[in-house]
């Protein structure tokens, strides 16, 4: 069953959907398979684009290939270069358009002045082809040739008549466009039928699942949209920028398809919206520090008065626990919170209250909250596209990570939710729930399951935790484990692998987002800053492993003589000593970002 509200106009904007891309010795040039009059040639020179003039070339082409989209262009110290998607995975459909998941994507060079670089200059130029390669292999993003993805179904259905008209990179929303500042030049040179804009997700993020619901069929459909606003990894990127953007802001849309109406049901998560720094330093959980600002105040009014402005009205929930550093900081926020009259603030302390197996206590946050989410409601539109009720608030989750907490929170919200649109939709009478449908809600639960771990490996490089509170409601055993595995495995990388992750993924972020400019007259970005952690922590680890493998091997000889005995507790003594040290230097140890600073 598929909802075609949409799909059928026929003044509707369409992307050019299969290319081929031809190798010339001087250039590039990229057209259309299907309207091959169409398309641009890009100098290999020096990267100058040229609409074709509708003359062929008596020139055969050295290499011809399909390719599937341009994700845009992006200048470095040599030159420019294009970014072209090589494979393409169909995932779906979203109001009846085919959705594509980008499976792969591919580099190519237009410059030859490479040969002109300084020694240093073709060093950093290597660090940042190193990032393009991480960039061509980006998983979760999607598109589709016929809509834009980026816009929730209520914002589309409040849209003036004829705006699927526009290109597709006029009707969507910027702040979830992965590749808006790659696209500058296409846009420029007006080649509206070749830009694509790509959605930052995850894989699994477009998830489609068919309810029966006894003879009553149901599609449920549930996607999340990444702002690339504050982008970046667990520990390394927090709170928020001067600007009111916060790390890890996601919105996530849950839709449902029933007979011929659908409906849609949004929350949104993100990082508690104070400048605020959680620095690695060996510790299992570092300490958290409020950053003093003057403008601090106004950032968190410039961060609601935009949700404000995009969803109405806003209901705050902060998950955090109410002592220790999460408490300074829930404090924090709290008072800040209560400066502004237009927002509800919720302090809901989640592992006090349902720790130790009583998940059910969540129901007391709900009480709490119910008569305002109620009211808020969500967005039924009928066959036509005619809005029967809307969406007049929306739900702003946050635990510290954002991730964990948040997405037991989220899950349970949404099915209340939902149970209330099924109802009134007439899927279910008013006494029924979907919980008592059990292979229905086990597919409802693992959507949700799934979507917090994808959410969770684009941040913190691991599963999330607690996922049995989403899938049965209550802690397993082997969900313990699990959820310990995870946590070590965060640690490991919080500490040790994060600043090479932020080179990796966040720096190759900020370079192809433009909040990191490559100019010729600035610094190197792999200027030694202090300790160089990816120089100090091999030997560091050497030196500690070391020290405990021979204090091992003297205790196992310490019966024979004091003499090893001695020994044993020297070499304890010393590696207990060294750890110290390195304990204390956690912070220049532990590996560390390079382009781009915490705010």
């Amino acid at each position: 069953m598929e909802t075609e509200i949409e799909s059928n106009s026929t003044n509707r904007f369409k992307l050019w959907s299969e290319l081929e891309l031809q190798e010339f010795t001087d250039k590039f040039v990229i057209k259309s398979m299907e309207s091959p009059e169409e398309g641009f040639s890009i100098s290999r020179s020096d990267g100058t684009i040229d609409n074709l003039n509708g003359d062929d070339s008596s020139e055969v082409p050295s290499k011809v290939s399909t390719v599937y989209g341009v994700a845009g262009t992006i200048r470095l110290l040599a030159g420019t270069y294009i970014l072209v998607i090589t494979s393409r995975k169909e995932v779906g459909t979203y109001l009846g358009f085919p959705v594509f998941l980008v499976t792969s994507m591919k580099t190519l060079p237009c410059n030859e002045t490479s040969r002109f670089l300084t020694n240093e200059e073709k060093k950093d130029e290597a660090y940042f082809m190193t990032l393009l390669k991480i960039v061509e292999s980006t998983p979760g993003l999607y598109y589709s040739y016929g809509t834009d993805i980026t816009l929730n179904l209520q914002r589309r259905s409040k849209l003036a008549k004829g705006w699927m008209s526009k290109p597709i990179w006029k009707q969507g929303d910027p702040r979830f466009v992965w590749n808006r500042n790659l696209l500058e030049d296409l846009i420029e040179n007006k080649l509206d039928g070749f830009v694509i804009p790509l959605l930052q997700g995850n894989i699994l993020y477009f998830q489609t699942g068919e309810m029966k619901l006894g003879k009553s069929p149901a599609v449920i459909k549930l996607f999340s949209r990444r702002c690339t606003r504050r982008l970046g990894t667990r520990m390394w990127r927090r709170g928020a920028n001067l600007e009111g953007d916060t790390a890890n802001f996601i919105e996530t849309e849950q839709l449902l398809e029933f007979g011929d109406h659908i409906s849609s049901f949004l929350q949104v998560r993100g990082s508690i919206p104070l400048l605020w720094e959680q620095i690695v330093d060996l510790s299992y959980k570092p300490r958290l520090n409020i950053i003093n600002h003057e403008d601090t105040s106004k950032v968190v009014e410039r961060h609601f008065n935009d949700l404000l402005k995009r969803y109405g009205g806003c209901i705050v929930v902060d998950l955090t626990n109410q002592q220790g550093d999460e408490g300074l900081l829930s404090k924090a926020y709290a008072e800040e919170m209560h400066k502004l009259p237009n927002v509800r603030y919720v302090s809901f302390d989640f592992h006090h209250s349902c720790g130790n197996g009583n998940f059910d206590n969540i129901e007391l946050l709900y009480k709490e909250i119910s008569e305002d989410f109620e009211n808020q409601g969500y967005l039924i539109l009928d066959p036509e596209g005619k809005i029967l009720a809307e969406q007049k608030g929306i739900i702003r989750s946050n635990c510290i990570d954002c991730l964990d907490r948040t997405n037991v929170t989220q899950s349970y919200l949404a099915q209340k939710s939902l149970n209330s649109q099924l109802q009134k939709l007439g899927a279910l009478s008013s006494e029924e729930t979907l919980s008592m449908f059990i292979e229905d809600f086990e597919l409802f639960k693992t959507l949700w399951v799934e979507h917090g771990d994808e959410i969770s490996l684009e941040y913190s490089g691991t599963h999330a935790l607690k996922r049995d509170l989403v899938r049965y409601g209550k802690q397993t055993m082997s969900g313990i484990i699990k959820d310990g595995m995870s946590a070590i495995s965060r640690y490991f990388l919080n500490n040790f692998q994060d600043g090479l992750r932020q080179a990796s993924h966040l720096d190759a972020s900020d370079l192809i987002s433009g909040r990191y400019t490559v100019n010729r007259n600035g610094s190197s970005p792999l200027s030694p800053k202090g300790f160089e952690s990816i120089s100090y922590l091999p030997v560091a680890s050497a030196l500690v492993i070391g020290g405990l493998t021979v204090t091992s091997i003297t205790l196992n000889q310490a019966g024979r003589n004091a003499q090893h005995l001695l020994s044993s507790m020297v070499c304890a003594g010393l590696t207990a000593g060294l750890m110290a040290l390195i304990k204390s230097n956690g912070r220049q140890i532990c590996s560390r970002p390079r382009l781009c600073g915490l705010l």
